[in-house]
């Protein structure tokens, strides 16, 4: 997902000569964090004749949607480095350009930022939490010149700093070889404590949390193992340019998220590493983020190389970025031995009731979905939407087509041929070649490269061919219960004879029952004629003056009874039929290990073990 502007594949032609130029300079100081905002002086010298384009970013590495990171900028101050005022045009809200410069523009700017999260900027008395889209300016032209960023921590403060930037002599200064590196290298600032291991190359973890330091060093070993579980899937590592550092916030305030990089990853999550659940949320959060040093910050799509920072990034392959990484999610956690059986099938189980019973599967295709990030990635809207019936996550979709395809290729081939050995071969191909630079990948992929991939590696094209015209590029999903059951999983109905019209969010309003979601297709609640916004006076003549009254009336029927309904809508009252059905919801369990046939445990045992050589 990362990377920088338009223009950046032909400028790194000439990044030997970018390094002969004085590199792009940054000062960041935070002199009042109980504020929330730090201080930048940004210093582009060196520059060509004409007006120089400063900006700051719409659009990060990792995210696919406008972020409009300039609303957090004010106080911006333009000179050329001397302390003499220059002359600067707003052409756009992000963008200042700048004239009569003499070769050297310095940009000084406060920026606010209160979320510790993978996207924004946080900054309080405990830490800054910097994601560098959402502080630093950069220049047009100078996408490929080195940078050098010093941060300054609060006055009285000792905090150091963890980042991917690379380190020089003094501990709070960083460089970076160009744009694209330094725009995905976030920083953390504060007390933080620091936990290491190596397994050929160096891995640091950075954990700002309140807990013990036993805490911190069992988190260490469970990470450890993921990457060796994760590692094993592609047979190698990648070459970190400074190793790998994992960022990680276990703060009451902080945000559910992660955030891959280039050569480090952020996880923020609410709570604290001593109790069990939020512990385990980071650390499946690590298995997701981990994954993604390969899938799409190494194996990248074509449409998102160059990445762009000034405007929307759209690609057809998301379901293949962010599903397949979803997938391994839960794989990598039972390898581990951090999930259970019935924890991966709660995982798995999720994603395949989600696909199969949505009506979205009816306007758009996995690849659609995809597309549709750059109005769903993290954006937020005024305007309602209806994407409960229009849109489903590519994440989940595409975690759904990477357990179809993981079976199938298992199924065809007994266990010879999986998707890890698909992964390996896109890696090999589309991720291992070296290029120019720093941040840059060499061969991304399209989507008849995947296909291509699947061919060589299950020896068949027309089942590659179908598998994508079918699942991918079609609507359709796989035949998962019996590919489940040669693993002794069983997918069936969640409450089977259980009377259901639909799943409805209601909510009680002023005495009266309101439906505040829109209706799912092909329901019998929308197949009714009930929506968003109306108000369920009475069912069969039963008033209902809250949703659990409805609720218990729903539950009283069974499957084929008719239900008599009046809502009000727009003021106007109207009586509607339902016709009850029987719950399609579905889960996913697992057999007992100890009953499942020769067969069965083979099969699990080749797909859920750990891949690790011991």
């Amino acid at each position: 997902m990362q990377r920088f502007t338009t223009v950046v594949a032909l400028l790194f032609t000439g990044a030997a000569s970018a390094y002969a130029q004085a590199p792009v300079s940054y000062r960041v100081s935070i002199p009042e964090p109980q504020h929330h905002w730090m201080r930048v002086e940004a210093v582009f010298p060196d520059l060509p004749d004409g007006p120089a384009r400063v900006l700051m970013s719409r659009s990060s590495p990792g995210r696919y949607a406008i972020h409009e990171f300039v609303k957090n900028v004010y106080d911006v101050q333009i000179d050329d480095g001397d302390g003499r005022t220059l002359a600067a045009q707003r052409p756009d809200a992000s963008e200042w350009e700048v004239t009569g410069h003499g070769g050297v523009v310095r940009v000084r700017y406060k920026v606010f930022g209160d979320a510790t999260d993978g996207t924004y900027l946080g900054v309080d008395t405990s830490h800054a939490h910097i994601n560098i889209p959402a502080a630093l300016m950069w220049a047009r032209g100078l996408e490929t010149r080195p940078a050098r960023i010093t941060f300054e921590p609060p006055p009285g403060r000792d905090w150091k700093v963890a980042t991917q930037l690379h380190p020089t002599g003094d501990p709070n200064t960083f460089t970076a070889p160009n744009l694209a590196y330094l725009i995905d290298s976030p920083a953390e600032i504060s007390n933080f404590v620091w936990r290491n291991f190596t397994l050929g190359e160096p891995f640091r973890i950075a954990l700002h949390h309140d807990g013990s330091d036993r805490d911190a060093d069992r988190f260490a070993v469970d990470v450890e193992r993921i990457v060796k579980e994760e590692r094993a899937v592609f047979a190698d590592l990648p070459s970190y340019e400074n190793g790998y550092t994992f960022i990680v916030d276990l703060l009451p305030y902080a945000a559910f998220d992660g955030m891959e990089h280039r050569n480090s990853t952020i996880v923020t999550v609410p709570g604290a590493l001593r109790v069990p659940d939020q512990r385990m949320a980071a650390l499946t959060t690590v298995a997701h983020e981990f994954f993604h040093c390969w899938n799409v910050e190494r194996i990248r799509p074509k449409a998102l190389e160059p990445f762009r920072l000034d405007a929307p990034n759209m690609t057809g392959e998301l379901w293949f970025a962010e599903g397949f990484t979803s997938y391994f999610e839960p794989l990598i956690m039972a390898r581990t031995g951090l999930f259970g059986a019935m924890d991966f099938a709660s995982a798995v189980g999720a994603a395949l009731d989600t696909v199969i019973n949505s009506p979205a599967r009816r306007y758009r295709s996995a690849e659609d979905m995809s597309r549709m990030a750059p109005v769903v990635d993290g954006a937020d809207w005024s305007d309602r939407t209806n994407w409960d019936n229009t849109y489903i996550s590519y994440y989940t979709w595409g975690a759904a087509i990477g357990l179809g395809l993981d079976l199938s290729l298992r199924a065809r081939s007994d266990n010879a041929v999986t998707l890890d050995d698909f992964m390996r071969a896109v890696w090999r191909r589309h991720g291992q070649p070296g290029a120019a630079a720093e941040g840059v990948v060499a061969e991304p992929y399209s989507m008849q490269d995947l296909k291509d991939r699947l061919a060589e590696v299950s020896g068949d094209r027309k089942f590659a061919d179908d598998f994508f015209d079918r699942y991918v590029q079609g609507r359709q999903v796989a035949d998962y219960g019996p590919l489940l059951a040669r693993a002794g999983f069983i997918l069936r109905k969640r409450n089977p004879g259980r009377a259901w019209i639909g799943a409805l969010s209601l909510r009680s309003v002023r005495g009266t029952t309101v439906i505040v979601e829109p209706t799912l297709e092909g329901t019998p609640i929308h197949t009714s004629g009930a929506d968003r916004d109306d108000e369920v006076l009475s069912v069969d003549g039963e008033a209902i003056g809250s949703p659990e009254r409805f609720e218990e009336i729903v539950r009283r029927r069974k499957p084929g009874d008719t239900l008599r309904a009046v809502v009000r809508r727009r003021g106007f009252s109207e009586q509607l039929t339902i016709a009850v059905e029987e719950d399609p919801g579905l889960e996913l369990l697992p057999v007992d290990y100890g009953t499942l046939s020769v067969q069965q445990r083979a099969f699990r045992d080749a797909w859920l073990k750990s891949k690790v050589n011991p």
